[in-house]
């Protein structure tokens, strides 16, 4: 901890340096080039760059042979204009680092660098720095590209800071952390007509506006209770003018769940509900639905492993365990439907929020998080 400690510098050199050049989703080459600048200065060589267009994946072997697992950090920015004023405000008009994921990379680089100077463990850690995890799907590109195939992976550990949460506190669940992601796209296409005739016409926006009410029927009415479901519209598009009845409008939103039978009854009953109020006010509407990132639920034994590590860097009063999960979401789920593992918060004090454009990565959870990763290989792999 105290060679940690010692690198605090450095990492926070490496962060303010990434959050001074933002790079958006398989635009990371940047990010990518510095990263594996900085892992060739530890002394790692072993990296590849073929699992997604940008990101890397380092190998770090330990003095014996034994069991393989892997750290993981995302390495993208959002497109959100900065509004800080700090000496190493972003650089790039319109894209900041808005959710701390430079604070994620300064940190597994931070872990990097003191495994390459301390192997006294048994096996191999696979540091893997992750693109495009903001709405891109990353982790699911490097999973479908073969990372967990090529190596031997057990199991897979990664971190999210988390403003307005107790500072330097670890979250951790045995299960759910985070729900999915899905989407849904209505078009609604009637007759436009003279808005002063509306006889002659098929209403799409009167059609839409009932369709928004009756989706919110689907979780105070369809959804047991005790499950957690979120149905949100977040766009309605119709129409260019006062006098008009616009011949289509569309309806834009998202559905958030822990569970995928949850999942299949919203997106049937969006179908359903849309489509059977569109033929009741003589209109048709076509339902796209996606289903984008998975949910992301912890595996207890991993939970367990992370919950030992935790308490060796903040000691037990510095963790919340099985904390009310997220309806937010995190591609780390590709991972973890592919290997075990456990996905954990750490709390950050206040600030702004993430994807604010007022955010901030607080640096004094650096080396925090570093410690907690190099515990997990400590408990893992020993050493």
């Amino acid at each position: 901890m105290s060679r940690i400690n010692e690198l605090k510098s450095e990492m926070i050199a490496w962060r303010h340096h990434i959050h001074a050049h933002p790079e958006t989703a398989f635009e990371e080459k940047k990010t990518t080039e510095f990263i594996i600048e900085k892992l060739k200065s530890f002394g790692i060589t072993e990296l590849y760059t073929d699992f997604a267009p940008t990101g890397v994946v380092g190998i770090i072997k330990g003095k014996k042979e034994g069991r393989v697992i892997a750290l993981r950090a995302d390495i993208d920015a959002l497109d959100i204009i900065e509004e800080n004023k700090i000496d190493y405000c972003s650089t790039i008009p319109g894209k900041m680092h808005a959710c701390g994921h430079d604070g994620h990379t300064a940190t597994l680089l931070g872990v990097a660098k003191y495994l390459s100077e301390h192997r006294d463990f048994s096996g191999t850690v696979v540091v893997i720095f992750q693109p495009a995890e903001e709405n891109e799907g990353g982790a699911r590109v490097m999973v479908e590209n073969g990372l967990f195939d090529r190596f031997p992976i057990e199991a897979v550990y990664g971190i999210h800071n988390q403003p307005n949460m107790k500072l330097n506190h670890f979250y951790i669940n045995h299960g759910p952390m985070m729900a999915s992601y899905d989407v849904f796209e209505i078009k609604v296409t009637g007759v436009g007509a003279h808005a002063a005739a509306p006889h002659l016409g098929k209403d799409t926006i009167l059609t839409a506006t009932q369709i928004v009410n009756s989706l919110q029927s689907i979780v105070s009415r369809n959804v047991d209770p005790i499950s957690s479901l979120v149905v949100s519209v977040t766009q309605i598009h119709s129409g260019d003018t006062w006098n008009v009845l616009p011949q289509q409008a569309v309806i834009r939103g998202t559905v958030r769940a822990f569970s995928a039978d949850v999942q299949d009854m919203a997106e049937q009953r969006i179908k359903q509900i849309a489509t059977g109020i569109a033929s009741t006010f003589e209109a048709k509407a076509e339902v796209d639905y996606q289903r984008r990132y998975p949910a992301t639920i912890n595996y207890a034994k991993q939970a367990d492993i992370a919950i030992e590590a935790a308490k060796k860097v903040v000691g037990e009063n510095g963790l919340i365990i099985d904390p009310l999960p997220s309806m937010g979401s995190e591609d780390f789920a590709f991972m973890l439907q592919k290997i075990p593992g456990v996905y954990v918060w750490l709390g950050a004090g206040k600030g702004a929020n993430l994807h604010n454009p007022a955010y901030n990565f607080n640096d004094e959870v650096l080396t925090t998080g570093a410690q907690y990763f190099i515990e997990i290989v400590n408990q893992e792999l020993g050493g």
